[in-house]
Order: C-alpha cells, then sequence, then structure tokens
C-alpha cells in the first residue's frame, strides 16, 4: 500500500514538473505593443526635458547677464537704459516726433526728445539713474545712512534735469526721468514720496516702462488730434476762399446779366420805332405826288 502511495506521488510530482516546463499559451504581443508605446513616449519626455533644460540654463545665462548690467559699470547700465528708452520709443511714436541724442541750443545732448508743438514744445527725456546709490541701499538693508544718500542722489539727479532741460521758451515747462526698471519705480514711490513730490515741483515726472508706454500713447493721441486740427483748419480756410470766389462769380454773373437785360430793352426799343417808321414809310409810298406836263 505504501509502495503504490510513493508510486502515485511520483507520478504527481512528474505530471506537475511537466506542467510548470510547459510553455504559456497566453498572447503577450499586445503587452509588448504597449511596452513599446511607452518606451517611445518615455524617450519623448525625456527629450522634452532636455530641451527644457537647456532653456532654462540659456535664461539663468540671460539673468546673470541682466545682473551684470545692473551691478556692473555705469556705462554698461546707461546703454541698458537708453536702448530700452530707444525701443519703447520708436515702438510707439511717429518717426517724425522723436530724436535721441541731439544736441539743444544749450549744447547739451539728452537722451531723448519728443518733438512737440510750441506750446507746450520739445519734451526731453533723460534715462539715467543713480543706480549706484540703490545698490548699496538694497545690499544694507535697514542702513539710514544708505537711503538717505540715494534720496540725496535722486534729488540730484532731479535738480540737473529740471535745470539742463527745461528752457523757457524752447523746451515745454517739465521733462521725464525714465527708470528702466518697474521694481526700484516701485521702490521709489513706496518709500520715498518727498523724493516724488520734490520731482513733480520740479516738473520733472518720473516714469517707468509702463507708465511711459501711456504716457506716449496719450502724446500720439494728441499729435493725431493736433494734425487733424491743422488738416480742418487748412480745408475751413480753403472753404472761405472758395466761397469768396463763388461770390465773386456771383456779382460778375449779375453784372452780365444786366447787360444782356439792358440790351434786350435797347432792341425792344429799336423793334418799336422800327414798327412805327414802317407804316409811315408805306403811307409815302402809297402818296400819288402827280407829275408835271
Amino acid at each position: 500500500m505504501t509502495t503504490y502511495i510513493f508510486i502515485l506521488l511520483f507520478i504527481i510530482i512528474i505530471l506537475l514538473i511537466a506542467l510548470l516546463m510547459r510553455k504559456p499559451t497566453v498572447d503577450i504581443s499586445p503587452l509588448r505593443e504597449d511596452n513599446a508605446r511607452l518606451r517611445e513616449r518615455l524617450a519623448e519626455r525625456l527629450g522634452a526635458l532636455t530641451q527644457n533644460a537647456i532653456e532654462l540654463k540659456n535664461i539663468s545665462s540671460d539673468i546673470a547677464n541682466f545682473k551684470n548690467i545692473l551691478m556692473g559699470n555705469k556705462q554698461a547700465r546707461g546703454t541698458f537704459g537708453e536702448r530700452q528708452l530707444e525701443d519703447l520709443v520708436a515702438d510707439i511714436m511717429p518717426p517724425e516726433t522723436y530724436a535721441f541724442q541731439s544736441v539743444l541750443e544749450t549744447g547739451v545732448r539728452p537722451d531723448c526728445i519728443i518733438r512737440l508743438p510750441y506750446p507746450p514744445g520739445d519734451m526731453i527725456i533723460d534715462s539715467k539713474f543713480p543706480l549706484e546709490s540703490y545698490n548699496r541701499m538694497t545690499t544694507n538693508g535697514a542702513d539710514e545712512g544708505a537711503k538717505k544718500q540715494f534720496e540725496l542722489d535722486v534729488r540730484k539727479h532731479i535738480d540737473a534735469i529740471s535745470e539742463k532741460y527745461i528752457i523757457p521758451g524752447k523746451t515745454a515747462e517739465s521733462a521725464m526721468m525714465f527708470i528702466a526698471s518697474e521694481s526700484i519705480f516701485e521702490t521709489l514711490h513706496r518709500q520715498f514720496p518727498n523724493v516724488v513730490d520734490y520731482a513733480n515741483r520740479k516738473k520733472v515726472f518720473i516714469v517707468s516702462p509702463s507708465t511711459l508706454w501711456a504716457t506716449l500713447n496719450t502724446i500720439r493721441a494728441v499729435l493725431s488730434d493736433i494734425k487733424i486740427k491743422r488738416v480742418a483748419d487748412k480745408i475751413k480756410r480753403e472753404l472761405e476762399f472758395l466761397l469768396t470766389d463763388l461770390s465773386r462769380l456771383a456779382d460778375r454773373a449779375g453784372k452780365v446779366q444786366q447787360h444782356f437785360s439792358q440790351a434786350t430793352v435797347d432792341i425792344e426799343q429799336l423793334q418799336t420805332s422800327i414798327s412805327k417808321i414802317t407804316p409811315r414809310a408805306e403811307k409815302l409810298r402809297e402818296m400819288d405826288f402827280g407829275e408835271d406836263d
């Protein structure tokens, strides 16, 4: 009996081994296709991540260059501010309404002149700014000395713009100080409102890229209105000349009509005389005068 049990167990083990060694009959080709598509999507995602990493590296480089401009030498910062100002003005204003680095009669060379009819006259835009004091102030944090020096430098710059670029009878009664950074513009208005008030009293208006954009669009609209008004005035003058010529033509036509009317009267009078003379001539012709023998 025990022998039969062992034989039966041996047979069961052999059958289990045979089942385990048998090849699977399940079709796994769809799974292989899904794996292939998954590998393709993963490759695409890796490519996109690589491209984003390259772009991020370029952006980081641009930010570093921008920081070098702001923190570097004064000439580089000035060139950056002037370039930004030139791009803004050239994008908004007609070419005949502005000039860059043009010398005034006083010999000074402003960064930009907005050509306006007098009054108000040409408006000057200055793109320089005492950024060294601002950098020292932001670096030192709550240092009151740095803040006072920054305020003093900005006031000096405002005075320089007012003295050089506001010329009675030649330019507008105000000028603009362009700040190429919105954050500096916001800091100036938030922490130094007295400096902004001082600039307003000096007729120096502080503008940022966004506020300058709005200001230039307003100026362009005003210039368009002035141009339209000039054209309308010219048309009005020409119309007045035309009406004057028409009045003269009407007078002359009236005089010609008077001449024609007088000629008509004269002809009628001639016809009346002829009508009276003709019967008398007929009577004379009918008279018998007789003949002498």
